[in-house]
């Protein structure tokens, strides 16, 4: 089973909840977060519980025997798990126990054994119908949840507040950042050493993308590199985010509960070597006399009567509201808390409302003295949906203050608004491509050139991968439509019109001259049915044209795969060599999915001519279970059923998939033809502050970039995608229509009595 569906059985396990329980979804989200916690810790615990059983003799003491693995289990990338807090206790508890009382029970013990968890696991479970909480304990306890992974665990409880935020159980979803825009700033900044500062870190998202950029870019040890600082305002957010460091194998000592605007962490002003944040936008009411005394001096005078600091105001108080003297946007005071925090070579990444980037008055006055500084680095624009309880369009702000000399005068400006891939009409997210390729802007603007030229060459080697999967998946395809063909050439031999197509008439008592006449005809009529049908399968068995295109296919992919041996791909000149062979391989690549399509609609529509007009069923002939088998393998398989893909699903994909990733090259090629930084109309520029002087300021990347020349992609998928984005908002306002209308309907009928 592979993650995707294993995620989605479990929703729609915990979703029973909805259906089945009196509990609301924001009473059942934590404690079945708790649930996932339990079965992730539980597993790690394993991992690491055969080695060191091994090395204790098998009659000491049981009580002496814990008291050494637990000892045993200090330094490992694992939690100890007292006997209580095991989860196969808990599953194989007898029918009738308390099995709520048996979790809280759990919990308590793990608590007592980690500070660092206090007060942060969820209670509960003992509001929880005693049935379903058994059936759900059970649910994950299945064989495929207790082997595994840490990192397949990480991914579901990632998926589980991303269903929870959509669903509205977490206060809105406020706390949640999508994972697009967090793997986007981790990406810009690199967090990989030192102190990572999150001010606003509600369930920790940051954080575990850092551990995983670490991981996987740096190939080191998260704990070595660096030491997470949390800060949340929510109770209930702050012991989420303990929850998800601790189930990645993160330190979470560090959190803390807090209001940033009031609770200044001063110890961490100045210190961080990173700061990444999505604060509350557009905060209004935020307490000016509290935050006052943390604006630093602007002029001598005010400098020879301060009081020394530190300050986390270093360019002045926002603006206030003059009927309530509160401070009217806190936008400002949040990006001056995150440059504040960093020390002299620090990174900062945040997601910000889109109308601070021009916000006006006092705004506008502290915008300038950031630019001044030669710290802003990236400023990097949002479409509208990535969030999934709003709609708006935000930026996202890269402060530097180790920025070389050269790029102090300038700041980069991507417009991304029009870079998404459509989950559905409410949700956006980047693909992983279209995040790698925003960054690759980044990397050639700092003069990265060589992370480039990896990222091009890793395209064209998946790109090699799917031309490789090319022949087997369409010789597995071909085989199926074989046994089909070969089924059907049987019926259409051996079905009788008179035997077997016709149900037979009554002999007792004999028929009616009109019913015999009435047989007469149906006979003539299906006969000329099966003569018409037999005639169509003889052409699509005759017709060469699929096969011989296929054929033309594989040799041009070979070629590409013989040129991909030869390239260098090592070097921009090779790859830009190589990427003329593949460009013109793409065509024939995208025709392949219209071809096969054709050919597995031709098939698809002789069985249900058979089975329809032919009444095939009835017959002898017709070989039911072979061709219901044949049928299955020629459609898609049903993503909402978790199956796994088709025949069908294999063959369409390696030739997609292959165009792709030519197209990823392609799409980078086309705008940075040298795999040097330039402007692209649209897409970036690098602005001197002269130009931002210019602009009164603003840093919307949308004043600078200009507007996108227009570039042949070939990417009908986009187009395909907007496509479907609409009639997914056309179908949705069509429901609130009709819903509207009876409600109006409704209405009139109660005033008319």
């Amino acid at each position: 089973m592979n993650v995707q569906q294993l995620e989605n059985q479990l929703w729609e396990a915990a979703d029973q909840l909805r259906a089945n329980s009196k509990l609301t979804a924001a009473e059942y989200a934590m404690p079945v977060l708790g649930l996932i916690f339990l079965r992730h810790a539980d597993n790690r615990f394993k991992a690491y519980l055969p080695d060191i059983l091994a090395g204790i003799p098998a009659k000491m003491p049981p009580a002496q025997r814990e008291a050494l693995i637990k000892t045993e289990f200090q330094g490992k990338a694992a939690i100890y798990l007292p006997e209580a807090a095991r989860f196969d206790a808990i599953a194989s508890l007898p029918q009738g126990a308390n099995v709520g009382e048996a979790i809280e029970a759990a919990m308590d013990a793990i608590e007592a054994e980690y500070p660092a968890l206090e007060g942060a696991l969820p209670r509960g479970y003992t509001a929880f119908e005693p049935d379903l909480l058994a059936d759900l304990v059970k649910i994950f306890d299945r064989p495929a949840l207790k082997t595994a992974t840490g990192d397949v665990f990480g991914r579901i409880y990632e998926y589980f507040l991303n269903k929870f935020a959509m669903t509205g159980a977490q206060e809105g979803g406020e706390f949640f950042t999508p994972p697009s825009l967090v793997r986007m700033i981790v990406n810009v900044i690199q967090p990989d050493r030192g102190i990572v500062f999150d001010p606003a870190c509600g369930s920790a998202g940051m954080f575990v993308q850092t551990g995983h950029f670490i991981e996987a870019v740096r190939h080191a040890s998260v704990l070595e590199s660096v030491t997470f600082h949390g800060q949340e305002k929510s109770d209930t957010n702050t012991k989420l985010a303990r929850m998800n460091l601790v189930v990645h194998g993160l330190d979470a000592s560090n959190i803390r509960q807090g209001n940033t605007f009031y609770d200044q962490a001063e110890h961490l002003i100045g210190q961080c070597d990173f700061v990444m944040a999505n604060p509350p936008f557009n905060v209004d009411g935020v307490d000016t006399k509290k935050v006052s005394k943390q604006v630093a001096p602007q002029t001598p005078e005010e400098a020879a009567q301060a009081e020394g600091g530190p300050y986390r105001l270093p360019f002045g108080l926002s603006g206030t509201n003059a009927k309530t003297g509160a401070i009217s946007n806190a936008n400002s005071l949040w990006i001056q808390y995150f440059y504040s925090y960093l020390n002299e070579t620090g990174r900062a990444g945040f997601v910000m409302a889109s109308s601070a980037s021009d916000a006006g008055n006092k705004d506008r006055d502290i915008r300038e003295k950031l630019v001044r500084s030669g710290h802003v680095d990236v400023m990097l624009a949002i479409g509208t949906k990535f969030f999934y309880t709003r709609s708006l369009p935000c930026t996202l702000w890269f402060f530097d203050k180790g920025k070389p000399e050269d790029l102090q005068n300038q700041v980069l400006m991507i417009d991304a608004r029009n870079v998404y891939h459509v989950v559905s009409a409410r949700s956006h997210v980047f693909t992983e491509e279209q995040l790698q390729n925003l960054t690759a802007i980044t990397w050639l603007y700092r003069g990265e050139h060589e992370k480039f030229v990896d990222l091009v060459a890793g395209y064209q080697r998946q790109a090699d991968d799917w031309l490789a999967a090319l022949p087997s998946r369409l010789r597995a395809e071909t085989r199926t439509l074989r046994r089909l063909a070969l089924k059907l050439m049987r019926f259409a031999r051996d079905a009788k019109v008179d035997e077997d197509l016709l149900p037979p008439l009554p002999t007792d008592p004999a028929p009616k001259p009109e019913q015999q006449a009435e047989l007469t005809q149906q006979r003539a009529e299906l006969q000329a049915a099966l003569d018409a049908w037999r005639a169509d399968l003889a052409q699509a068995l005759t017709d060469t044209s699929t096969a011989d295109a296929l054929a033309a296919l594989q040799a041009q992919a070979a070629q590409a795969r013989t040129a991909i041996a030869q390239a260098d791909l090592a070097s921009h000149a090779g790859q830009k060599a190589l990427q003329t062979t593949l460009d013109a391989l793409t065509p024939t690549l995208k025709a392949a999915g219209k071809t096969l399509e054709t050919r597995h609609k031709r098939a698809l529509a002789l069985v249900d001519a058979a089975e329809k007009t032919l009444r095939a069923r009835a017959s002898k002939a017709w070989h039911g279970k072979a061709i219901r088998e044949a049928r299955r393998a020629l459609q898609p398989a049903d993503a909402k059923k978790n199956e796994d893909p088709t025949v069908r699903d294999l063959a369409l994909e390696a030739p997609k998939q292959a165009a792709y990733f030519i197209h990823q090259v392609h799409w980078l090629h086309s705008r940075f033809a040298d795999g040097l930084y330039e402007d692209v109309p649209g897409l970036c520029k690098a602005v001197t502050r002269a130009d931002i002087a210019a602009n009164d300021w603003s840093l919307t990347p949308g004043r600078y970039v200009g507007v996108a020349v227009a570039q042949d992609d070939g990417d009908e998928d986009t187009f395909a995608e907007q496509l479907r984005e609409i009639h997914e908002e056309l179908a949705e306002l069509n429901e609130k229509a009709v819903a509207l209308a009876g409600r109006i309907a409704g209405n009139l009928e109660g005033l008319l009595g």
